[in-house]
């Protein structure tokens, strides 16, 4: 039968180490549109939740440093999930942004098949974030 969806978005949880880098990020860099925090239940630091279109990204400030941390290298790096899509009209502009607010451009804007292009940053905690341009 397969989900049957209420929202045609995700919602994305990512825990950060350092909330300013992280909000100078997704925030103020890629645009997203702050939505408030709330504490996590139980002294578990606190959520800052950002819009990104319908999609909510939930950044995670924990209180306590978790016991380990993903391994960096994105794609090649490790299994499970190791780096996540926007669709943008203004791939150019948005790899440069990153690039001069000091984000780590992994793949350079480039054509990846006819019609379509990429490029992957990675935010303050190494994530990669690929943007993906059609057209």
């Amino acid at each position: 039968m397969g989900v049957q969806l209420t929202k045609d978005s995700i919602d994305l949880g990512i825990v950060i180490r350092d909330a300013e880098r992280s909000l100078a990020f997704y925030r103020d860099t890629l645009g997203f549109v702050d939505a408030g925090s709330n504490p996590m239940p139980g002294g578990g630091g606190t959520m800052y939740r950002l819009m990104c279109g319908t999609s909510l990204i939930k950044l995670v400030h924990p209180s306590n440093e978790p016991p380990a941390a993903a391994p960096p290298g994105g794609i090649p790096g490790a299994y499970g999930y190791r780096y996540w899509t926007i669709s943008v009209s203004n791939l150019a502009e948005i790899t440069d942004a990153c690039a001069a607010a000091g984000a780590k451009v992994v793949v350079p804007a480039r054509e990846i098949r006819a019609g379509i292009s990429i490029s992957i940053v990675e935010d303050p905690d190494g994530n990669w974030v690929e943007f993906l341009q059609a057209g």
